[in-house]
């Protein structure tokens, strides 16, 4: 493939916290492996949260600091920039806004990394802007309901990537109305996960995840809500440590203290999130540690059918950590077999899972990696998406 010069464009350091962090820097030493010329802008109107104060303001210098460490660990010293549009004047950390507008005339692409970029009219010179979608349902639906903002900003992107890799197919439910989806999913730089560490004995499966999402993206669509938020499924499966006579760990933060005991009943236990969120090491280090996943789907993912498949599963599985995932409709691609990789729909095939897993753990592991190696090496998945958006 020909070099290129690529913006990577997100929330990293408006919105740092460990999940959030890997999901772009995946993207940037994905395509720097590829041989691009890779910046990383965040150019927006929307204020920053800093972990350290746990306020939202418009002060941005803690993001100078994360993503000027990030750059020098992850190689893009002096080849990023985030500008506060929120500001009169617009100020910069790290590349002048002047340079900030060069790279969007010059880039071959500049990827909308979770699709959360708004425009401003610099960054509108560029016509090789491409979408990126990681959660699938509500522009789709928002289309379908003839939302006009919505379809303005979606045609106005070069070419549609989603992570809802049904979006577009029989397989789902919602019409694209000639709107061109294309398959993608998030690329995992699996050597950065890799470890030769077996998991220690008292080690078991966990997941981290936001509780209190719920509300933020919920939906109507004929007739029918979708929830953006994994609350309702784990309560659906509330019962599944125990079904599957094990404790499973959750690292999120659940404020309703019957809702907690519940799940306490349940032989589930709770970690903390806050420090895993706040330092993208301990996050890897907790995943590297777990025996593997045991996790569900948003409401939206699954009733809707999307295909999706989770971000962090995939470092799971790059770790060599066995995964038990709600099913999406993802198995129509890849995965969700009896190794590695296991879909369920009911209780009983999350217990029977947990067995087989147990019965052979190093042929679970080795066959975790290998499904992160062929469905989502970083290098595998950014070269088939430049490709198909004819970069």
């Amino acid at each position: 493939m020909k070099k290129k010069r690529i913006i990577v464009m997100g929330f990293m350091g408006s919105c740092p916290i460990a999940g959030v962090i890997w999901q772009h820097l995946h993207y940037i030493v994905g395509l720097q492996r590829l041989g691009h010329d890779v910046f990383y802008i965040e150019d927006s109107a929307r204020l920053p949260y800093n972990p350290d104060t746990f306020e939202v303001n418009n002060e941005f210098d803690y993001a100078a600091r994360i993503l000027g460490h990030l750059a020098t660990e992850f190689g893009f010293s002096r080849r990023w920039s985030f500008c506060a549009r929120y500001l009169p004047g617009n100020p910069t950390a790290g590349l002048p806004l002047s340079r900030i507008r060069q790279l969007y005339h010059e880039a071959d692409a500049i990827l909308n990394v979770c699709g959360t970029q708004e425009f401003n009219p610099d960054l509108l010179a560029s016509d090789r802007i491409l979408y990126i979608e990681s959660d699938p349902g509500v522009e789709q639906i928002k289309v379908d309901q003839q939302n006009k903002s919505t379809i303005k900003y979606l045609r106005r992107h070069h070419a549609l990537f989603s992570f809802g890799e049904n979006v577009g197919t029989e397989a789902f439910p919602v019409p694209t109305h000639k709107l061109k989806w294309l398959p993608t999913r998030q690329p995992i730089v699996t050597d950065l996960w890799k470890t030769n560490r077996r998991p220690l004995p008292a080690a078991v499966f966990t997941s981290v995840a936001n509780w209190s999402t719920s509300g933020l993206k919920d939906i109507e669509w004929r007739g029918e809500k979708y929830l953006w938020s994994k609350s309702k499924e784990f309560l659906r499966f509330v019962a599944a440590p125990k079904r599957a006579g094990e404790t499973f760990e959750l690292a999120t933060d659940i404020k309703d203290e019957k809702t907690r005991a519940r799940f306490l009943r349940h032989s589930w236990r709770f970690r903390a999130p806050h420090d895993l969120s706040a330092d993208y090491r301990l996050y890897r280090d907790y995943i590297r540690r777990s025996k593997g996943e045991f996790t569900v789907a948003k409401d939206q993912y699954v009733r809707l059918n999307t295909g999706w498949f989770s971000d962090r599963s995939g470092c799971y599985l790059a770790a060599g950590r066995p995964v038990i995932i709600q099913e999406t409709g993802f198995t129509r691609v890849y995965g969700g077999g009896r190794h590695g990789l296991i879909a369920f729909q009911s209780l009983g095939e999350i217990a029977e899972a947990v067995k087989e897993i147990n019965a052979d753990y190093t042929r679970h592991s080795l066959a975790a990696r290998e499904i992160a190696r062929q469905f989502f090496e970083a290098e595998k998945v950014l070269k088939s998406l430049l490709e198909r958006a004819g970069i």
